[in-house]
């Protein structure tokens, strides 16, 4: 199912990317959670088990979005990451799974002994 955004705003002061869908979901996506989140290779990996645990993105900010055709943007992090297409499919994901996303997350980064904190 293809879900298309009425609605995306940077709100830079709360860090926070709001998205608004067509079918009436709302979702206010933590600039943090959107890097260590994002689709592109440098974090997903090249397939499954390749996944980059990303340490240090408390306090990155998005600089630019840029328009992809008309089904994503390009976010432009603070710290130059700038790789991943998120397409309308993918902040609706990450919309919906937030929580659960965030919490093994936070998980990760335990057992990985490292910190959301740059070092």
């Amino acid at each position: 199912m293809e879900h298309r955004p009425t609605e995306l705003v940077l709100r830079k002061s709360a860090r926070v990317l709001r998205v608004a869908f067509e079918d009436g979901q709302e979702f206010e996506l933590p600039l943090e959670y959107l890097r260590v989140f994002s689709p592109s290779a440098e974090v997903r990996g090249h397939g499954p088990g390749q996944e980059v645990l990303q340490v240090g993105k408390q306090d990155v900010s998005v600089t630019r979005i840029e328009p992809v055709g008309s089904y994503a943007v390009r976010l432009v992090f603070s710290d130059g990451h700038d790789s991943g297409l998120f397409s309308w499919d993918v902040l609706y994901d990450l919309g919906i799974h937030h929580a659960a996303n965030w919490q093994h997350y936070l998980r990760r980064l335990e057992e990985a002994g490292a910190s959301r904190t740059a070092q």
